[in-house]
C-alpha cells in the first residue's frame, strides 16, 4: 500500500490484511459475489457485491440528496456513490485500501484515491459530508476511533452519513473476507482484520459520547441509516475542499507519510 503513514499508538491499521485479498479484487473485478466476512466462529455475513457494484440505486440516491458541500466516501468500494455525485457535478473523492476497487471507481469516473481513513487525507478538516455507507461504520472495528477521524476530517458542523446494521448489534469482533465456494479464494484469504457491526442505537449512543449531535435516522428499502452533525468548533482559516484539489490529489506520486496531501 502507498503512502502509508505513521500512526498513533491506538490507531487502527491503515493497511488491514484484506487489502490485497484476491477474493475481494476478483470479486469486485467480477461484480459478482459470494463474498462473505467470517468470524474465527465460522458465522458468515453474506456482502452485497451485485448491488455495490451496481449503479446508485433508490436508496443510494436518498441519501446522495442528503449530502451537503463535498462529499468524502470512505471505503467507497467499487465507486457508485462517487460515480454518481460526479454525474451530478458534486465535488466527491472516494478513498479505499483495496487497488481493484480505487480502479473501479476511476474507471466509472469518478475521483479516489487508496488510502486509509487514518491516513492523511486531501481536505482534512473541511469536508462538507463523510459517508460510511455499507457497513463501513465497522473500518479498524473500534466505532469509537473512526468517529473522532471522521470528527476531525468534517467542517465544522459537517455532516456524517452511516448506513448502520439492520439489527441491534454492538459486535468487534476478527474476521476473514472469504468465497466459501472457491478452495483456492479461501486458501488466499489471508489473516483476519478487525471490524465491527454496529446497529443505530449503537451507535447513537457512541456518538452521542463523543459529542456529536444527531441530525436525523431513517429507513428505506430495508437499509438503516443515521446522520450526525459534527460538534467540532470552527476555525477562521477553513475553506471547503474543491474540484482543482480532489483531482490533483488524484495526480499526487509517493506523498510524505508524516503529512497530509496539500491540496492545490
Amino acid at each position: 500500500m502507498k503512502g502509508t503513514a505513521r500512526l498513533a499508538p491506538g490507531t487502527p491499521s491503515a493497511a488491514p490484511a484484506w487489502a490485497g485479498s484476491d477474493p475481494y479484487a476478483a470479486a469486485l473485478r467480477s461484480g459478482r459475489g459470494p463474498l462473505f466476512l467470517r468470524r474465527a466462529d465460522g458465522w458468515l455475513l453474506p456482502l452485497d457485491v451485485e448491488r455495490w457494484c451496481a449503479r446508485a440505486d433508490a436508496v443510494d440516491l436518498e441519501v446522495l440528496d442528503r449530502c451537503e458541500g463535498a462529499v468524502l466516501d470512505v471505503g467507497c468500494g467499487p465507486g457508485r456513490l462517487v460515480a454518481e455525485l460526479a454525474a451530478r457535478g458534486r465535488t466527491a473523492l472516494g478513498i479505499d485500501v483495496s487497488e481493484a476497487a480505487v480502479a473501479r471507481t476511476v474507471g466509472l469516473g469518478g475521483q479516489s484515491l487508496r488510502r486509509s481513513v487514518f491516513e492523511p487525507l486531501p481536505g482534512e478538516g473541511r469536508w462538507g459530508t463523510v459517508l460510511l455507507m455499507d457497513g463501513n461504520v465497522g473500518i479498524g472495528g473500534d466505532p469509537r476511533a473512526l468517529l473522532a477521524r471522521v470528527a476531525a476530517l468534517l467542517a465544522p458542523g459537517g455532516l456524517l452519513i452511516a448506513e448502520t446494521a439492520p439489527v441491534d448489534v454492538d459486535e468487534r469482533a476478527h474476521v476473514q473476507l472469504v468465497d466459501v465456494t472457491d478452495a483456492h479464494a479461501r486458501a488466499a484469504a489471508g489473516s483476519p482484520f478487525p471490524w465491527a457491526r454496529v446497529g443505530t442505537r449503537a451507535l447513537l449512543r457512541r456518538a452521542g459520547a463523543a459529542g456529536w449531535r444527531t441530525a436525523d435516522q431513517w429507513t428505506s428499502g430495508g437499509r438503516r441509516f443515521v446522520a450526525l452533525r459534527s460538534s467540532r468548533p470552527a476555525s477562521s482559516s477553513a475553506e471547503p475542499p474543491n474540484s482543482a484539489a480532489v483531482i490533483s490529489s488524484q495526480r499526487a506520486r509517493n506523498p510524505s507519510a508524516d503529512s497530509p496531501v496539500t491540496p492545490a
